[in-house]
């Protein structure tokens, strides 16, 4: 049966594909695919966790049936009797087989996935006795994961593609359900991802993911616009709905789910998923088009990026630098095999800019120190102190930094270092007291003679701090007596200035980059670094958001910087804009008393 599911659009496009549900567990469950001569061995993994289990509850077994029926009641035995046919059921043993034959998947990912099929079928049983029999299921294969427990990552690289066998006729291909294998388009169904999982997840082979939590500006949804592929985020209920292998559409444009879509449905969104792919060849035209106004004003468009490879698709798309290196990505999804977090040491931090400097071919790159914190928690974990309080709030970004001076200058060291090789603007994040700016230059200059006394070789860079608090937006003169360049951190500009979570669904509709108080800190801010001679960029998501690329460059702003895939778009409506017709029209939608009806407008 058809039916959608609503959430909030946050990467345009349209995606086709079969549903790939990642199960939360009571444990931590990896979830990567498999080669094809690792099929195998996974089905052997499988195989000896279950004889495991089995010895175990045969032990158990033995064990209680020594027991006076005092001390051992007669349900314990039965209930034992229960886990060993639900551990030797074909149902459970067969459909793993499948999912690491068929799909790739790695042991523990087929085991919870057809836990989770099996668990449907309970569920729907008019029997309480054999409803209730679920939970006894869950155990077996807890205890099962327990046996299996690993260490890898949530999100590996992409499996192995197997062709259509050549018998198929060619049309199949207008129909995205036609054939099967690993070849099908997958899209990824989870209640939430980490900004660790996504970091895997950029190497993977979705086509596009639902979560049911997160907001507009979340970092999942963050990434999944840098990946360029649809993606909805708060869509609450996604992961219970829908159910492993369904045919599904992700319209990233409107925000729905379509689930086991009808032909008809099929086809309209077929049609519209080459309507897209028709806009993107003709953006495509403008990449070596240098991004000029009709008034003749130079516009920089930088890119944004999360590590060094990212910087090839930067250039690609005709990015004039970058203008924002989200170090912390260096140091997510680190855990070793004693769950314990490995920081990269200077030497990692140093090779790691300096290919993203290379990988920029002279062009300036942005490096934003560790930002950590709120969405973005080191481990990648649920779970941890930080819940019990309000992580946007608490200790995250600088005063992360400042709070763990070792860890910040072992970073400082290595952009120092890397700035030898090309040009390095460090930028400084969540600034707001002037004691936080002295602390820091103060470990800036440290890291300086440090790498003097050992006889180092670095480079100049050109300090900047992100106006992303409205104390700092309020403070600006303080700020621009000690920073080269300021850029503005839209999302968090907008979370804190309206007290928003920007990653919770639940308050996601108050979220307002027109709110006229947002607006006013952007254009105060741009106006003053104008006026000073400083340089002025907006690196948060309005900077890639062509609704708003008028009104910025009406208010002055002459340096964007986004994903590399909204590049192109804003290019074309610089090609398009006329600033000094703009200007005037910008002073009017911040005067106005609903700003969001003026952009429309």
């Amino acid at each position: 049966m058809t039916f959608a599911v609503h959430g909030l659009p946050v990467a345009r496009g349209i995606a086709i594909g079969r549903a790939v549900l990642v199960v939360s567990s009571r444990i931590d469950v990896a979830h990567y695919f498999i080669k094809p001569d690792e099929i195998e061995s996974e089905i052997d993994r499988v195989r000896t966790a279950r004889n495991a289990v089995a010895d175990e509850l045969t032990k158990l077994q033995a064990s209680v049936a020594q027991m006076g029926p005092n001390d051992a009641p007669h349900e314990l035995a039965a209930l034992l009797e229960v886990h060993q046919m639900l551990l030797q059921d074909d149902v459970l043993s067969g459909g793993v087989k499948h999912w690491i034959s068929e799909r790739l998947y790695n042991a523990e990912w087929a085991l919870t996935t057809q836990l989770e099929i099996i668990a449907r079928q309970f569920d729907e049983m008019e029997d309480p006795y054999l409803r209730e029999r679920k939970a006894d299921l869950e155990q077996v294969v807890e205890r099962m994961l327990h046996r299996m427990k690993g260490t890898a990552a949530v999100l590996a690289p992409s499996p192995p593609r197997r062709k259509r066998a050549a018998a198929a006729h060619d049309d199949e291909d207008d129909d995205p359900t036609a054939g099967d294998g690993f070849d099908v388009p997958l899209v990824l169904i989870a209640h939430d991802l980490s900004p660790a999982d996504m970091l895997q997840f950029k190497k993977s082979v979705f086509a596009g993911f639902v979560t049911d939590v997160g907001g507009r500006t979340s970092h999942t949804a963050i990434v999944a616009r840098s990946m360029d592929i649809p993606a909805i985020v708060g869509a609450r209920s996604a992961s219970q709905l829908v159910r492993q292998d369904d045919w599904v559409i992700i319209d990233g444009e409107a925000g729905v789910m379509i689930v086991d879509p009808s032909p008809i449905i099929l086809a309209e969104y077929g049609f519209k998923q080459r309507q897209g792919d028709l806009e993107r060849g003709r953006l495509a035209r403008l990449r070596h088009k240098p991004a000029v106004t009709l008034d003749g004003q130079r516009v920089d468009l930088l890119a944004n990026i999360e590590m060094p490879e990212d910087t090839a698709g930067a250039v690609k798309a005709g990015a004039v630098g970058v203008g924002l290196f989200r170090s912390e990505f260096l140091f997510m999804g680190r855990e070793n095999s004693a769950r314990q977090t490995r920081l990269p040491d200077e030497e990692e931090q140093y090779q790691a800019y300096k290919r993203a400097v290379e990988g920029m071919q002279g062009m300036p790159v942005t490096i934003r120190t560790i930002d950590v914190g709120a969405d973005k928690p080191l481990d990648g974990k649920s779970g941890s102190k930080q819940e019990h309080l309000n992580p946007a709030l608490g200790l995250r970004a600088i005063r992360w930094s400042l709070a763990d001076p070792a860890m910040f200058l072992t970073q400082l060291r290595a952009i120092l270092r890397a700035a030898a090789h090309g040009e390095i603007h460090l930028l400084i994040p969540m600034l707001a007291h002037a004691s936080e700016i002295r602390q820091t230059l103060s470990l800036i200059d440290f890291a300086r003679a440090e790498l003097d006394n050992r006889g180092a070789v670095y480079g100049p860079v050109k300090l900047g701090a992100m106006i992303e608090i409205p104390a700092a937006a309020l403070t600006l003169k303080t700020f621009l007596k000690h920073f080269d360049f300021l850029s503005i951190g839209t999302n968090d500009l907008i979370q804190y200035t309206l007290a928003i979570d920007r990653a919770d669904e639940a308050v996601a509709h108050l979220y307002d980059p027109a709110h006229p108080a947002v607006l006013k800190l952007v254009a105060d801010t741009i106006a003053e670094c104008r006026r000073q001679g400083k340089g002025v960029s907006v690196c948060g998501e309005m900077a890639g958001d062509v609704a708003f690329t008028r009104l910025l460059l009406g208010l002055g702003l002459r340096s964007f910087s986004m994903h590399p895939s909204r590049i192109l778009a804003v290019k074309q409506e610089v090609l398009r804009a006329d600033t000094g017709k703009l200007e005037p029209w910008a002073q009017g939608v911040l005067d106005a008393d609903d700003p969001a009806a003026a952009l429309a407008g």
